[in-house]
């Protein structure tokens, strides 16, 4: 028996699925990376007193991508904790860059060029509104 064009390729279901897992995983992966931060954060930090009356921001190594991954990799607990946001910011953005490329593969132009519009959008929202990127 001869396949059909829909079983040989793309299908919504088929895109739905990997980008549901894609959502799940990214979620998940980012929560358990913030969760060992935090972790490491009170093991280090859990027993000092909390001082309100002067507030510290972020310091200046964990305002940018490469500061926020040296950190991660030296294992200091906000350079752990900032990469797991870090996760978290970039699965929405990795999911519509999956669907444009399963629209492509669907041979959908109409929902590839709205989506890639969409991604173009979240990109300058991200990296070209004086971000720290």
């Amino acid at each position: 028996m001869a396949e059909t064009a829909v079983n040989r390729g793309w299908t919504d279901q088929k895109l739905e699925n990997l980008v549901g897992n894609l959502l799940r995983t990214g979620v998940s992966l980012s929560a358990f990376v913030v969760a060992v931060g935090g972790i490491i954060y009170l093991a280090r930090h859990g027993r000092a007193p909390a001082n309100y009356r002067v507030f510290q921001g972020e310091p200046s190594d964990l305002r940018s991508l490469k500061g926020i991954v040296h950190d991660a990799l030296e294992f200091r607990a906000r350079g752990i904790i900032q990469f797991g946001l870090l996760l978290l910011i970039a699965t929405p953005v990795v999911r519509v860059a999956l669907s444009i490329w399963g629209f492509a593969a669907e041979g959908d132009r109409m929902y590839m060029i709205f989506t890639g519009i969409v991604l173009i959008v979240l990109l300058y929202s991200l990296l070209g509104s004086g971000s720290a990127f």
